[in-house]
This record gives structure tokens, sequence and C-alpha cells, in this order.
């Protein structure tokens, strides 16, 4: 990409144009990737601060947390949250706890589970709901390209179903399983949605999941929507700097207009009869200030046609991502989820 070149807002080409504040190694220096002349790039230490975990009671943190392996070959690995209440119910009043599976995001192309604000979100969300949450660490893009993600997505609910780990042996209630995840993540979790009811319920057993949790979902297409237009010089999170992320993150040679990023096309409108069939309920939970607000209802409408019951929570003001990182809007938020998951 040329940053010197000129573009029309309504297209997708050169990111730089749409924002002079800002140049194209800036956009990649925001997802942690350095962009060479050749056009390569490579990924250089994340700049987000990382949070280890607190595996025994003796850590004074009311939620615990260890990291477990998913699949040892491709370095996945899923961040396990469980309220430490649980560990001190007596058995005559034990009640297994709703179990959460969760997807961070980060564009597909950074953050991990053990980010600052994905390992607090969940911990928080544990707490707060009191559940049990496994919050994926999935592989990324550019050296993983989709649908990489998707299919490490699949396989922790197949690790979740099959796993002998006592945290969720004993304390999660595998009969009342929600998929859920944040920007890319929420991406993420429609898509293992779709995966599953083409593929039916009977492979996933004993997990019964019911429903789909889609926080600030993170979708696009290759014309510019209502909602990308009025946002395209936002200085909080403009539409122009997921650009790069889906250039990198979609099979080579596709636009975004592909599946994986545009749910309009593709099998999806077709496999969401399916979910309607499994009974599941979605949540939709996004802000008039998110770049893909048009795609998100858009997706929303399209589930209501299809007969599946969708709750949308939108909040005005605010912009995409903002509930990760500022507590107060983060806690009506978990509000909202615990009136959906009970």
């Amino acid at each position: 990409m040329d940053s010197s070149s000129s573009q029309n807002p309504t297209d997708k080409g050169n990111t730089a144009q749409l924002c002079k504040m800002v140049s194209i190694d800036d956009t990649y220096a925001y997802i942690d990737l350095v962009r060479h002349p050749d056009g390569t790039v490579t990924r250089k230490p994340s700049s987000h601060p990382l949070k280890s975990t607190a595996p025994d009671l003796s850590h004074p943190t009311p939620v615990l947390s260890k990291d477990v392996t998913i699949n040892e070959s491709n370095h996945t690995w899923a961040r396990i949250f469980l309220p430490r209440h649980a560990l001190d119910q007596s058995s005559s009043s034990y009640a297994p706890l709703p179990l959460i599976v969760y997807y961070c995001g980060g564009g597909f192309v950074t953050l991990s589970a053990d980010t600052i604000y994905c390992h607090d979100f969940c911990s928080n969300m544990s707490l707060q709901l009191s559940a049990v949450v496994v919050s994926l660490n999935y592989r990324l893009a550019p050296e993983h390209r989709l649908p990489a993600a998707y299919d490490d997505g699949v396989e922790v609910l197949n690790w979740v179903g099959k796993t002998n780990d006592e945290w969720l042996k004993e304390h999660a209630d595998l009969t009342k399983v929600f998929i859920m995840g944040s920007s890319a993540g929420g991406n993420l979790a429609y898509h293992v949605g779709l995966r599953v009811a083409a593929a039916g319920v009977d492979q996933f057993k004993p997990l019964k999941i019911n429903g789909l949790i889609l926080h600030y979902p993170y979708f696009g297409g290759a014309k510019r929507c209502e909602s990308e237009l009025r946002l395209i010089n936002s200085h909080l999170m403009p539409p122009w700097l997921s650009d790069p992320a889906w250039e990198l993150s979609l099979p080579i040679g596709a636009d975004q207009d592909h599946e994986y990023c545009n749910p309009t096309v593709g099998d999806g409108p077709k496999l969401l009869e399916k979910i309607k069939l499994l009974g599941w309920k979605v949540l939709l939970s996004t802000c008039d200030g998110d770049w893909a607000f048009d795609r998100q209802i858009q997706l929303a409408n399209m589930m209501e046609e299809k007969g599946i019951k969708v709750e949308r929570r939108i909040v005005i003001g605010d912009y995409h991502g903002e509930e990760a990182t500022e507590l107060p809007k983060q806690q009506k938020l978990m509000i909202a989820l615990k009136d959906f998951v009970f």
C-alpha cells in the first residue's frame, strides 16, 4: 500500500488518506505490527500489559484463574476463571455455575487472553455473573489467517466437553453454556455458532449451548456503510483502523465482502435457520459509536427474520471497545449479561 495515493472514502484501499492525523505505519503500529517496504509485516512485542494468573486460594483475589493447554501443536491455550465462593459452598447447597466460553478482541491480529483488559474483563464477568469463564487464546493473523481462529474456537468447545479439568468438572454447568466474544471475538463467536449449528449439537455433547453473546461484533464489507462514513474521522476508533487488520486476517486475495467479514454473504444467512431450530437466544450488545453499528443491526434483523430471539442492547454515545476499560460502563454491561444468562 502507498500512503501517497488518493482514495474515495467509500472504498477500502489505502487507509492512510482517510485521516491525515495518522499515517499507514501508525495503523500497523497500533496493532503491534511493523510494515516493511516490500509489503511484509513482522510482529512486535505487545504494547499492551499482560496479567498473570491467580490459581490458588492463597491469593486474595475474589476470582481464581489458571491457564490450560488446548492444542499443544497449535500453541493454543485458555484461561479459566472461577469465582472463589464456588470453592466455599457446601455440597448440600452446591449448584453448578453457568459456563461462558469467551473470545477476546484485537482484530484477529493482536491481543491475547492474558492481555490485562481481557483478563480483567473476564475476571469481572466471572465474579459479577457467578459463572465459570473459559477465555480462549486463539491463533492470530497474519501468521495464521482465518479460518484458523474459527477452528480454534470450535476446538475449545470440544475440549471443554471432554476435559477432566477439576474446575470445570466440579463447578461448571455444561447444560448452561453461552458462546461470547468481544469485537473480533464477537465475529468469532458468531462463526463458531454457525459451525456448531451446521455440524449438529450431538457432536458437542455433553455441552448444551443456550445462546450467543455478541459484544461489539466486528464485521465489515467492501463498501462503507452509513455508520462507517459517519465515524470516518473519529479520533477514538475510526473504521479505517480495521482495514489493515482485515487485509492481514482474511484469506489471501479476499476483500471485505468475504463471508468471514460480511455476514450477509456466503452460507451464514442460510445457517441461521439451524440456529433457530436449536432454540438459541442471542444478545447483541453494542453502541451507536461503533463503526460496524449498521452491519450489526443488519445481522440482528436477519436473525429475527429467521425467527431467532434477539435481545438488543444499544448504548447511545459510547464507542467501540469502551466497556473494556471504563469500569462504570462495564458494570452496566455486567447487569445486562446477568439478566440474559439467568
